[in-house]
């Protein structure tokens, strides 16, 4: 196992996520406890000591199975991670209750890293008000050694990072972003990283498959990668990427069974980062699984300048873009939702203005009409 330098520690640079542990009658709420128990065991065995959870995980569950997990093994062998849900406005004012809560369910006395959870355009707000004193108990329960390090992680844009990070920055010792090969450029991954180098911040990665999306590729694509690099698998690719990123210290995986565990150890047995002429073919390569889905933007707002009802088109299309590239998932829907109606894509009136100065002759106005339709589910 490849290891990184945090502070005084050395952490396992796979670290294991249990957000997606295997589970029973493919109920997510029903975790296979001997079969997470079985992998966390193999995990131990080849020198993983990161592991990561969080109080929504499973439904609530993930927590509490992982301390009955942990419990069997010495304290000081391993590093937990957890963190305050905050992607939930109605647990503002409850941090206190809450990290006491997962402290019971984790049967710890203190947590390695404990993370400000899932900071984005919903919750920023509320994350800076001071009513709820977030930070200052969880700065708190650091100074207490309840807290041995306080961090963040991120779904937000590059400006709602910036905007926590001016706050609160002064305290926080790492940040967790989703970054991989595809989002270096589609979520601006890269601009994300220049800033938490401003803050000379290390890297915790999440996100590194895109959800399993970077495991297996399209024919054509495969081969590209398999002509510079004939026996390394597809999904080790994305973790290489991340190998050649210096302020990544710990890669998250959710792996949901034995067969990806014993995949992912294996890579990291060794560093084997890219070389520039890999990174470029395997940034190629996402380019051409964006242009496949996502609508050719390049935010030159001629389009806003035209706008009766004046909406941020470049913006939407980002969204549109995400959410057609994933599925739906949370990230697009969850950033609409906190715009008003009147900014929304339902408010377009599909008029045209905006398509008859559009450069790259995208018809906006059936976007907006389809990510509407999309977000609402009316057919």
């Amino acid at each position: 196992m490849i290891y990184k330098d945090f502070e005084e520690l050395k952490l396992s640079a796979l670290g294991m996520g249990t957000m997606r542990l295997p589970v029973k009658e493919k109920n997510p709420g029903m975790i296979d406890e001997q079969a997470a128990a079985e992998m966390v065991e193999y995990a131990m065995a080849n020198g993983v000591n990161y592991y990561d959870t969080a109080w929504g995980y499973h439904d609530g569950n993930s927590e509490p199975v992982m301390g009955r997990i942990l419990k069997k093994y010495p304290r000081d062998s391993f590093y937990i991670a957890t963190k305050f849900p905050g992607y939930d406005l109605s647990n503002m004012p409850k941090v206190k209750e809450i990290f006491e809560k997962q402290l019971e369910r984790l049967q710890m006395e203190y947590f390695d890293f404990y993370l400000v959870h899932n900071v984005c355009e919903l919750n920023i707000d509320a994350y800076l008000d001071p009513q709820y004193g977030i930070y200052e108990y969880l700065v708190e329960q650091k100074k207490n050694g309840r807290i041995r390090h306080l961090g963040f992680s991120a779904h937000g844009s590059y400006d709602v990072m910036k905007r926590f990070l001016e706050v609160y920055g002064q305290e926080m010792e790492f940040c967790q972003i989703q970054l991989n090969y595809l989002d270096w450029s589609f979520q601006d991954a890269k601009g994300k990283l220049e800033l938490l180098r401003e803050y000379h911040l290390p890297v915790w990665v999440m996100e590194p498959l895109r959800g399993g999306k970077l495991a297996r590729l399209a024919p054509e694509n495969e081969a590209k990668l398999k002509v510079m690099r004939p026996d390394e698998g597809i999904p080790a690719w994305a973790f290489r990427f991340l190998q050649g990123i210096p302020e990544v210290k710990v890669t998250l995986s959710g792996m949901s069974d034995m067969e990806q565990l014993k995949d992912n150890i294996a890579t990291y047995h060794e560093e084997k980062p890219l070389t520039e002429a890999e990174k470029k073919t395997l940034l190629g390569v996402a380019d051409d699984m964006v242009q496949k889905i996502a609508l050719p933007c390049t935010a030159c707002r001629y389009c806003t300048t035209h706008c009766p009802k004046k909406l941020d088109i470049p913006q939407l299309l980002e969204l549109y873009n995400e959410y057609c590239f994933t599925g739906g998932g949370f990230l697009a829907p969850m950033r609409v939702g906190t715009m008003p109606e009147e900014k929304r894509p339902s408010a377009c009136i599909g008029c045209r203005s905006c398509e008859a100065v559009c450069p790259q002759q995208i018809k906006i106005s059936e976007a907006m009409a389809d990510f509407a339709q999309k977000l609402t589910g009316n057919p």
